[in-house]
């Protein structure tokens, strides 16, 4: 056997499960997207409607304007909080040291966890009557106390943002980490030698250097808050109401609670549509910068 031929028989398996896995269904939801398909009727799709489904959704559908409106809130909130707060930590933890290098291990925990996972614990904290982040909240806030967070639609976002930002923020402090471990100190010992504060050095030589950084973790944190899902239906279960019901959210339960395969695969592939335009986005920001 030629060694041509034997690097893609060695292939096969792997292009099999994505074309499975990925390929497969992709196709067959775009597809159902431009069929009618009510599970309470029928178990396969009927009859080809054409655009009807996205144009119902784009036009006349209220739920898909909320859980637009929800998303935006709740990317905008998480990505800039995770950003700040892992850029923070990247800071403090570029220092050597025993202490740091232990803390740099353990912050890969909260990422290692199942996201269904902390989002039923999240749930559990935030009880209003045994929850520990309700009783600790309501000490440090005497306002807070007793709040039935989950049943307050500000304090719900807050409690999912929250956390996607403790689930996420290890994984992109450890970004930020290489980022500033690939930077040249000599700018910085001359900035100090010039006499510059540790905060401006920080602004006008550190942060202009890692600013490509930042943008590829600020747009890899956009993606995945955009499909952001378990946490909804652990923690918050769209509510109270919708205001907790992302896009990702919303075609689950056209799915499986309003049995409209039609129309939650039509939602869906808006949704890809907008993640395959970042994906792009992401893929051209790093050609450019590589030359």
């Amino acid at each position: 056997m030629s060694d041509r031929l034997l690097k893609y028989l060695l292939l096969l398996p792997a292009i099999l499960i994505v074309v499975l896995t990925t390929v497969y269904p992709l196709a067959f939801s775009l597809i159902t997207s431009f069929r009618d398909w009510d599970l309470t009727r029928n178990l396969e799709p009927t009859g080809f409607v054409g655009f009807e489904n996205y144009v119902y959704a784009l036009t006349e559908d209220y739920d898909f304007y909320d859980a637009v409106r929800v998303t935006v809130w709740f990317v905008v909130l998480d990505v800039a909080a995770t950003v700040l707060i892992a850029l923070g930590l990247a800071v403090i933890l570029r220092r050597n040291g025993t202490l740091h290098r232990a803390t740099r291990v353990l912050l890969i925990l909260p990422f290692a966890m199942s996201p269904a996972l902390i989002g039923i614990s999240w749930r559990f904290m935030f009880n209003p009557e045994v929850g520990v982040f309700t009783y600790v909240l309501g000490v440090l806030f005497p306002w807070l106390r007793g709040q039935a967070w989950l049943a307050d639609p500000t304090l719900a976002m807050a409690a999912m943002v929250s956390c996607d930002v403790w689930h996420w923020m290890p994984y992109m402090t450890l970004v930020l980490l290489g980022g500033l471990a690939s930077l040249p100190r000599d700018s910085e010992e001359a900035a100090r030698i010039d006499g510059a504060s540790e905060w401006r050095v920080f602004l006008d030589v550190t942060l202009p250097q890692l600013r490509p950084v930042i943008a590829v973790v600020t747009i890899l944190k956009t993606v995945f808050a955009l499909k952001m899902f378990d946490q909804v239906v652990t923690l918050t279960g769209g509510g109270p109401g919708n205001r907790t019901a992302t896009l990702a959210y919303l075609v689950y339960r056209v799915a499986f609670s309003a049995f409209d395969m039609g129309a939650a695969s039509a939602l869906a592939w808006i949704l890809t549509a907008v993640l395959i335009a970042l994906g792009a986005y992401y893929m051209r920001f790093l050609i450019v910068k590589a030359h």
